[in-house]
């Protein structure tokens, strides 16, 4: 038996500047998929909205380049400060774009009232995870610049003579070694992004320029009457009917008062839609999570709703109004200005502010009961629908009733055997990992923290859900292990309110069987299950493919690109790399899948969204990939097989 290594001091690493950045990037741009490397975007778009926002700029222009990699952002706001700051002895920019938490939008003064970036990283991870980033700012006559790769410098800021006017032009690369050959930026979202800001912010200019297609003309995005005319948009997309069908919008815009109060503005419609749709913003920046801001408002519409009927005696008899009820339908547009929001994650789709719910209904929920009161036929239409999606959901839970289903409870009593539950009985805390097969579950089992991981390891073939019928779903057993585990039914059935676990991983080996898996489950959640989906309680895990250790180091490659990255960021090493590849999890000893997949602290996971604006390119992909059409998924594949390098046949 051998002598366990010693632990020492010496095997402290500490990554110092903008290296956590590039070392982890996941923890502040999400990952480093298409999601991530247009995150970069975002973050440089968003600072100078902030600029418009706080009425310094007016005009904002984006510029995608003929190599579909390299992008421009340029506004007319104040312009970045380029003087000398005593106590790093660098100018302001350099500071901005080389340290993490470094900006003016920290404390609430005369330089930023309202903010949607106030992490003080987006610009130093921009810098941090591109190739060339280059910054030229106009100020106080003059026309400065300076150059940066990688995060360092690689330029002194230079004086490069007068010029009209003010502002800030950067444009930037993302990092092949982070992001990988193969992607690029996507004109179509970064337009639709773009033009969602113009409708947030009424009178503000966006041009776009799709330098990837020489015949296209730069688009100007514009719009005078900002959410209101944003709302139609957004309603003509969804194809529903308003309720009633002659329209009626009702459109709120409260701003800031003199003491810095909430701003808000929203618009909203009831439509034919079985499900709401709150598409929800603060400060500019897409909350697709929703948050506090979202709370507020949908409390307010449910409490406003509820007082006219309530007021003029229209109960309906022999049903009880939901909250679900009331806002069945419902397609709205939510604009928040907060002042210090507090974001949950760099990537901000979520605000955690708690004072802002109460803050929001106390301004909608009494405007809104004035609109229904002081517009009848509109009103009445609506409560007409409210009621109908009442009686529906009677009628489909009393159908639901009388027939005998094998739906999932919550109850331990009925939990399956195999599954290894945890302690907490606490949704928010308590994880689920369905894991592939009884080794990897053994591994797993043994890694877990017992108190908040359950294990749930999969011992036969899952089912294909897209090609099976309703009673081939209910008979399979590991589908049915999972619904029951998990508490909350499945299709009709389904209650999001009843689940046990807020977190759910589907943890598979890092190879081809192990990924044809986990697509079985995503299709099942996606068709069965979705709400789980669009809740974020999906996710899945990242096991390493390969450990690789250079002299005392240890790293952990998730998959063949992710290997080569490492091993060419670290070819300078005096030491050669010793790479070992995982066959499966159940190779890895707990504490290693502990370190690198269990724990919260040290793992990296993905959770599985799906765009509103991509669904119906989702729907498509799984009845194409999935389905029972055979010359359907021989097209896919043939129109795709550019992008694939090893087929696993």
């Amino acid at each position: 038996m051998s002598t366990p290594k010693k632990y020492t001091g010496a095997e402290i690493e500490v990554l110092e500047g903008l290296e956590p950045v590039r070392h982890r990037p996941g923890m502040y741009i999400g990952g480093t998929g298409k999601a991530g490397y247009h995150h970069l975007l975002w973050e440089i778009v968003d600072n100078s909205i902030d600029e418009v926002i706080n009425q310094h700029a007016t005009k904002v222009e984006v510029s995608l380049h003929a190599d579909g990699k390299t992008i421009t952002v340029d506004d007319n706001g104040r312009g970045i400060p380029v003087d000398i700051m005593p106590k790093f002895k660098k100018s302001a920019l350099e500071v901005i774009f080389t340290t993490l938490h470094s900006g003016g939008k920290f404390t609430r003064g005369s330089s930023y009232q309202v903010s949607g970036g106030l992490h003080g990283v987006g610009s130093a991870v921009v810098n941090a995870l591109s190739e060339e980033t280059t910054v030229t700012v106009k100020r106080d006559g003059e026309r400065f610049e300076q150059k940066f790769a990688r995060g360092a410098p690689t330029t002194k800021l230079k004086n490069l003579g007068g010029a009209r006017g003010t502002g800030t032009i950067v444009t930037f690369r993302p990092d092949a070694e982070i992001f990988g050959e193969k992607l690029a930026f996507d004109p179509e979202l970064i337009a639709e992004r773009l033009e969602a800001k113009s409708y947030l912010h009424r009178g503000l200019e966006i041009i776009f320029t799709n330098g990837t297609d020489k015949s296209a003309a730069p688009v100007r995005f514009f719009h005078e009457h900002g959410i209101a005319e944003f709302l139609p948009r957004v309603v003509a997309d969804r194809g529903k009917a308003t309720v009633p069908p002659s329209g009626g919008v009702f459109y709120l815009a409260k701003t800031e008062d003199k003491s810095g109060g909430l701003a808000v503005e929203l618009a909203l419609q009831w439509t034919e839609a079985t499900e709401e749709m709150v598409k929800s913003y603060v400060n500019s920046v897409p909350t697709p999570m929703g948050g506090t801001h979202d709370a507020g408002f949908k409390s307010a519409v449910v409490k406003a709703v509820r007082n006219y009927i309530a007021t003029h005696s229209l109960d309906p008899k022999g049903v009880t109004l939901t909250a679900e009820d009331i806002r069945e339908g419902l397609t709205s547009v939510v604009s928040a200005y907060v002042h210090d929001p507090q974001f949950q994650g760099q990537t901000k789709e979520r605000l955690n502010n708690p004072e802002v719910a109460q803050q929001v209904e106390s301004i909608v929920r009494p405007a809104l009961e004035n609109y229904l009161n002081g517009n009848p036929n509109w009103a009445n239409a609506i409560v007409g629908r409210v009621i109908i999606a009442a009686r529906a959901r009677e009628a489909s839970r009393a159908a639901a009733q009388n027939v005998s289903r094998k739906t999932a409870v919550s109850h331990r009593l009925n939990l399956p055997g195999k599954l290894a539950d945890c302690a907490s009985t606490d949704p928010a805390e308590s994880e689920l990992f369905i894991v592939e097969g009884d080794s990897a579950g053994g591994s797993a089992k043994q890694g877990r923290d017992r108190k908040t991981q359950a294990i749930l390891p999969l011992r036969g073939k899952v089912l294909n859900t897209e090609q099976a019928n309703n009673s081939k779903m209910m008979a399979n057993k590991e589908l049915q292990d999972i619904v029951s585990a998990l508490g909350c039914g499945m299709g009709a059935d389904l209650d999001p309110s009843k689940l046990r676990y807020g977190k759910i991983f589907l943890l598979m080996d890092a190879d081809a069987d192990g990924h044809h898996i986990a697509t079985l489950l995503l299709t099942f959640f996606f068709r069965h299950m979705r709400a789980l989906i669009d809740q974020g309680h999906i996710y899945l895990a990242q096991p390493p493919l390969y450990r690789i250790d250079i002299g005392k180091a240890t790293y952990w490659a998730l998959d063949d690109l992710h290997k080569e990255r490492l091993l060419k960021q670290h070819a300078k090493s005096n030491s050669k790399p010793n790479i070992t590849r995982f066959k499966g999890l159940g190779e890895m000893n707990p504490d290693t899948l502990k370190m690198t997949t269990l724990d919260p602290r040290s793992r990296t996971a993905l959770r599985v969204t799906v765009p509103e604006a991509e669904l119906l390119t989702t729907d498509t992909v799984i009845s194409e990939l999935m389905g029972k059409d055979v010359a359907a998924r021989f097209k896919l594949i043939t129109e795709n097989a550019h992008e694939i390098g090893d087929l696993d046949v």
